[in-house]
């Protein structure tokens, strides 16, 4: 138990490394243009190593206290490595791009409400700031982010298909071929489906639990 609300604690404040990380670096250059650069090292060691954090703290210890769905959670987790590693770290071009900032702003704000959530409910003290700011800015986070990566996407297109980065072209021994300006279109056309479903069950996990919480204030 102390273990598990020692990684939650930590994987709280790692998202506030990034986040004064992020400060430090506006004040510094007095623009947010371009200030992937400044967190990009950390950002991709804390959102790669958030596969296994994920899977602990949701899918195997916490689905009581948490109420998340382990799939689309999984997506969400896998969604971010993804446009880590293979779209912003592949494609140098877009590092710069505004989009960029976007979602990682958006990640940032995300994750330290949530990881402190998951600190407070382990220690069976959760203010109701945090229960309220878990359930309630994802309203505006979640569109901003989901923004941040389509345009990021879309931005990198156009470098993906001239360079034919990951692309596999027939004939080769395999016979096999891989297109990955098009895989990258069919991740773009997948949000369709899956983040409507992400967001919907975040409001009526919103509804249930300020509802219940209403209640029992209510009844005190």
């Amino acid at each position: 138990y102390l273990t598990l609300l020692n990684v939650s604690f930590f994987l709280s404040f790692r998202w506030l490394v990034i986040a004064v990380g992020l400060v430090r670096a506006y004040l510094a250059k007095g623009s947010y243009h371009s200030l992937y650069y400044s967190i990009e090292k950390p950002l991709k060691f804390f959102q790669t190593g958030a596969l296994l954090e994920e899977y602990l703290l949701i899918a195997k210890y916490l689905p009581g206290i948490v109420p998340s769905s382990v799939v689309l959670t999984a997506f969400q987790v896998m969604s971010r490595v993804f446009l880590t590693w293979a779209v912003t770290h592949s494609v140098k071009e877009v590092q710069t791009e505004d989009s960029v900032l976007l979602f990682v702003v958006a990640w940032t704000i995300t994750e330290i409400i949530r990881y402190s959530f998951y600190t407070f409910s382990l220690l069976n003290h959760l203010p109701y700031l945090i229960k309220w700011a878990r359930y309630t800015l994802f309203i505006v986070l979640y569109p901003m982010g989901v923004s941040g990566e389509l345009l990021t996407i879309y931005a990198a297109l156009p470098f993906v298909r001239q360079s034919g980065l990951y692309s596999i072209s027939l004939p080769n021994k395999y016979n096999f071929s891989f297109d990955y300006y098009t895989f990258l279109i069919l991740v773009m056309i997948s949000y369709i489906p899956i983040f409507p479903q992400l967001y919907f069950h975040m409001l009526h996990q919103r509804r249930k639990v300020l509802s219940h919480t209403e209640e029992h204030k209510k009844s005190e």
